[in-house]
C-alpha cells in the first residue's frame, strides 16, 4: 500500500516544496528494481539498504521472525532538508518479534502531506 500511495501523491509532495520523494527498504537493488517495475513506480526514487546499515543507524532495524523474515525496516517517514531531519513519522508498536499487524497509520502519505 505504501509505495503505490507515495507514487499516486508524488506531485502533491512536490507542490508542498519537496525536491524529491524516496522509498528505502532493507533489500538489495535487484529486489527494489523488480518491486518498482512490478508496481509501475516511475516518480518515487527507490533506495536499497541491502545490509540495513542506514536503517540500523536510524534505530529502525527490526527483526521479523513471526513472518519468517530476517531484519527489515520498521515503517517510518522523514522530511529532510539539507541533511537535517525536520520531522519524523514513526509507526507505533516497534518490536523485535514481528508480533504486530504491520501498522500503517502515522506514515500514510495523506497524513504526511497534511503535516507538511
Amino acid at each position: 500500500q505504501h509505495l503505490p500511495r507515495l507514487e499516486e501523491n508524488y506531485d502533491k509532495f512536490i507542490e508542498k516544496g519537496l525536491d524529491e520523494v524516496y522509498c528505502m527498504a532493507v533489500n538489495d537493488a535487484f529486489v527494489m528494481n523488480a518491486w518498482g517495475k512490478e508496481l509501475g513506480i516511475e516518480k518515487v526514487k527507490l533506495i536499497p539498504d541491502g545490509a540495513g546499515k542506514f536503517t540500523e543507524g536510524m534505530d529502525m532495524l527490526v527483526h521479523k521472525p513471526a513472518q519468517g523474515f530476517g531484519y527489515r525496516s520498521w515503517r517510518y517517514a522523514m522530511h529532510v532538508i539539507d541533511g537535517d531531519i525536520q520531522k519524523m513519522w514513526v509507526e507505533e508498536g516497534k518490536n523485535q518479534l514481528g508480533l504486530d499487524d504491520d501498522p500503517y497509520k502515522m506514515t500514510a502519505p495523506l497524513r504526511i502531506l497534511g503535516d507538511l
